[in-house]
């Protein structure tokens, strides 16, 4: 599937196994916006081995990239569990952040579901939370948090304590 929805004539499609080394590529070039910012103990470097990279697609997360011109500038996963679904590894190229691409991925993603969708990343990623909360996600409360990253997520226990989860109007639970 191919939409023209985003900002100038780029598209946004289906990544595909020839996309794997660029989608490992913009995640690692991207994240480097969490240097200094989370926790040292949470940092890796690379911060997604291509390894961990292929274990999450094994696990179901489907990316999605938006391409100009040929180029592949972000990715974003989505990924179903249980009862929801997932955004995972939502990532822009550096130089290209701020433009829309971002939020053209989230709103193409939206419309693969009718399920509810669960955002988590680090809360001190204030930068990430706000687009999220300008898509209208919320954060869930401390103890929902907990749960749903139990649940839905399989993450070492230092990285839930560090890390919040954004819940849509779709979700059902109490939000802050």
């Amino acid at each position: 599937m191919t939409t023209a929805t985003g900002p100038g004539p780029g598209r946004i499609s289906k990544c595909g196994d020839a996309d794997l080394k660029t989608i490992h590529e913009i995640i690692n070039e991207s994240a480097s916006a969490y240097r200094g910012v989370i926790p040292a103990d949470c940092w890796h470097e690379p911060y997604m081995p291509l390894d961990d990279l292929k274990a999450e697609i094994v696990r179901g997360v489907r990316f999605h990239g938006y391409r100009m011109d040929g180029e592949l500038l972000g990715v974003m996963g989505i990924q179903d569990v249980k009862d929801v679904t997932l955004i995972r590894h939502a990532y822009v190229r550096s130089k290209q952040r701020g433009g829309g691409i971002g939020s053209a991925l989230l709103a193409h993603l939206r419309t693969l579901t009718d399920r509810p969708v669960l955002i988590g990343t680090w809360r001190d990623a204030t930068w990430a939370i706000a687009f999220y909360a300008k898509h209208g996600w919320r954060l869930a409360e401390a103890a929902e948090k907990t749960r749903l990253l139990r649940t839905y997520w399989t993450v070492p226990e230092r990285q839930a304590e560090v890390s919040v989860v954004l819940v849509d109007g779709k979700w059902r639970r109490p939000v802050v």
